[in-house]
């Protein structure tokens, strides 16, 4: 039959697509810009570790403690343990790169002393989003073998939160690395092309960011699309 074959061509799936493809160049270009700057050591030949230790003391910051976690660019601040992994690319390395990304979870444990109201929201939040990003596909799925139009408005609902959770996130991750350029410009900790260098690290790295947030807005772009389709 003509066209049979174009029935089950589902034309929103080009969003979730598209979203794929602007992770996918996000996260080549965060390892690209990462592996370029990792050549480039600071003159003052500090390891990202001595910079995050000299960066908490000088914030007062004296309960958190430093850790050394496998895997590359696992880094990341636990602000419900009060402490600050950094990878083993990361750790011991004299790199801008490095001492960029040591400096960015500074940044989020300052914002965690500080009480910067975007980090207590995205932890508040971080439960409910949980339970919403295991169970809104599930709920869905079952939603659409029951026919069911309140089980797929449930499920959409849910995959929102993950959707806030992503928008919550972006001044987060922007704010932390702003303070972490401000503090190594300040303190002289990195200058000239040293601190270019880690600007182009971290806003390549911010970009992961708003890449995911809008792969995940797209997603739900097209559940909503489908969700109006069965709806009528």
């Amino acid at each position: 039959m003509p066209g049979y074959g174009m029935y089950y061509f589902d034309p929103t799936y080009v969003l979730v697509l598209l979203g794929a493809v602007l992770c996918m160049i996000a996260s080549a270009n965060v390892s690209g810009t990462y592996r370029k700057y990792s050549h480039v050591n600071n003159a003052r030949r500090l390891t990202a570790e001595q910079v995050a230790q000299q960066i908490l003391t000088e914030a007062g910051i004296n309960n958190v403690r430093i850790e050394r976690v496998s895997g590359n660019l696992t880094d990341h601040y636990d602000p419900r343990n009060k402490v600050l992994r950094l990878s083993d690319t990361v750790y011991g390395s004299s790199s801008v790169a490095a001492i960029g990304v040591a400096a960015h979870e500074c940044g989020h444990a300052v914002q965690d002393k500080v009480d910067y109201v975007p980090i207590r929201v995205r932890n508040a939040i971080v439960p409910v989003v949980n339970i919403g990003a295991k169970l809104s596909w599930p709920i869905i799925l079952i939603g659409l073998l029951l026919s069911s139009v309140g089980l797929l408005k449930t499920g959409i609902v849910m995959f929102s939160l993950v959707v806030l959770f992503q928008l919550v996130t972006l001044p987060v991750e922007f704010n932390a690395s702003s303070r972490a350029l401000e503090i190594l410009d300040t303190r002289g900790i990195l200058a000239g092309k040293e601190l270019k260098g880690a600007r182009s690290v971290l806003r390549a790295a911010a970009m992961t960011y708003v890449a995911a947030a809008v792969s995940t807005i797209l997603q739900l772009l097209r559940l909503v699309l489908l969700f109006g389709r069965r709806d009528d």
